[in-house]
C-alpha cells in the first residue's frame, strides 16, 4: 500500500491537531490545579473531615455570641444549626458581618479549627451566598428575607 503525499499531509494535521490537544488541556489542568475551591457546611466537615491542606469553602451562618476580637484577628464559629467550627481570621471583615447572618470563609481546616484567608459576608438586605441558601433549603433551615 502506498502513502500518497495528500495521506502524509492528512496524517500529519491529525497528529498535530492530537498534540495541540493535548498541551491545550494540560495547560487548563495545570492552570486549575490549585484555582478550585469547594463549598461544604460545618455538617459536612465534621462527617467527612477534608484532607491535610485542602483549600475550601466553609459555609453557613455566624452563630450568636460566638464573634471574638483579639490582637490576632478575630475568632467565630460557622453554625448550619446541627454543628458548627470555630474559624480564625486575621484580616478584616466585610462592613456587613455580623452574627446570625451568611458567610461563607475560604481556607484551609486544621486541628479542629479553619484558618480562613477570605471572609465574605452579604451585602444587602436580602442576599445570602447562593451556596449557603441552597444548603439551609436542604435542610429545612432556610428564612428568606421580606418573603422572597
Amino acid at each position: 500500500m502506498q502513502v500518497t503525499p495528500r495521506k502524509q499531509l492528512r496524517i500529519r494535521l491529525v497528529l498535530i491537531a492530537a498534540l495541540l490537544l493535548v498541551a491545550a488541556v494540560s495547560l487548563v489542568g495545570y492552570g486549575f490545579r490549585d484555582g478550585i475551591a469547594y463549598f461544604r457546611l460545618p455538617t459536612d466537615v465534621i462527617n467527612e473531615t477534608p484532607r491535610p491542606g485542602e483549600l475550601f469553602r466553609l459555609g453557613g451562618l455566624v452563630a450568636e455570641g460566638s464573634v471574638v476580637h483579639g490582637s490576632g484577628g478575630v475568632e467565630f464559629e460557622v453554625s448550619d444549626e446541627h454543628h458548627s467550627i470555630k474559624v480564625a481570621f486575621a484580616g478584616i471583615l466585610p462592613d456587613l458581618f455580623a452574627e446570625g447572618q451568611g458567610v461563607v470563609a475560604l481556607g484551609r481546616y486544621q486541628t479542629g479549627v479553619f484558618t480562613a484567608t477570605e471572609v465574605l459576608a452579604k451585602h444587602d438586605e436580602t442576599y445570602m451566598p447562593k451556596e449557603v441558601a441552597d444548603a439551609l433549603k436542604e435542610q429545612g433551615l432556610f428564612k428568606p428575607a421580606d418573603g422572597l
